[in-house]
């Protein structure tokens, strides 16, 4: 699944449009490289996210195309 389409069905990030604007200013890496909205987000991922003041890391648990709002808090954890 594209990066940008993870951050928005696990709701990490609200919109899509936001989601792949933040990927192309160079706020969003993956294992530590900065990633395009394109990247095929894998099991195991870490992502970063820099925007705020407080930078967000999360781990990828699972990948679904779909996720309820319940539901989409499962598909990752979030690091310190």
């Amino acid at each position: 699944m594209r990066l940008d389409k993870y951050l928005k069905i696990s709701r990490i990030i609200k919109r899509r449009t936001v989601a792949n604007e933040a990927c192309d200013a160079g706020r969003v890496t993956v294992n530590g490289k900065p990633a395009r909205a394109s990247y095929e987000v894998k099991v195991g991922d870490i992502i970063e996210i820099a925007m705020g003041s407080h930078p967000i890391r999360a781990e990828v648990l699972s990948v679904n195309e779909y996720a309820k709002k319940e539901e989409a808090g499962l598909m990752y954890r979030m690091l310190s």
